[in-house]
């Protein structure tokens, strides 16, 4: 129960935001067939450079950025040490399972083919 006289702290309202991705930036990240390939790659659960992620995307290293920048600011990927880039563990499918769990998303990763 919250307490009109003690607000929650900005520390607790931020971890309960940060929970999921943004479903507005996501709706959009995923509006684009090259994104559902890299998630595809990802979802696998290695961590891949952008010059990995281009080739498996068909595009160029700078395209393959730019979407990269999109995805992470929708927080469907983090970017890791030496600029690897991942789904977070949270999110990654079971083993053998084609779908990626985003809490209010459920992302059917071989419906893209």
């Amino acid at each position: 129960m919250l307490n009109p006289m003690n607000p929650p702290s900005e520390a607790s309202q931020t971890a309960t935001t940060t929970t999921r991705p943004n479903l507005e930036r996501m709706v959009i990240a995923l509006g684009h067939k090259r994104r559902w390939k890299i998630l595809k790659e990802l979802s696998a659960g290695e961590p891949r450079t952008i010059g990995e992620i281009a080739t498996v995307a068909g595009c160029s290293y700078d395209n393959a950025a730019q979407h990269l920048k999109l995805m992470c600011k929708a927080g469907l990927i983090v970017v890791g040490r030496g600029h690897l880039y991942q789904i977070p563990r949270q999110y990654l499918p079971t083993p053998g399972q084609p779908i990626v769990d985003y809490g209010h998303c459920l992302l059917r990763i071989d419906a893209t083919e």
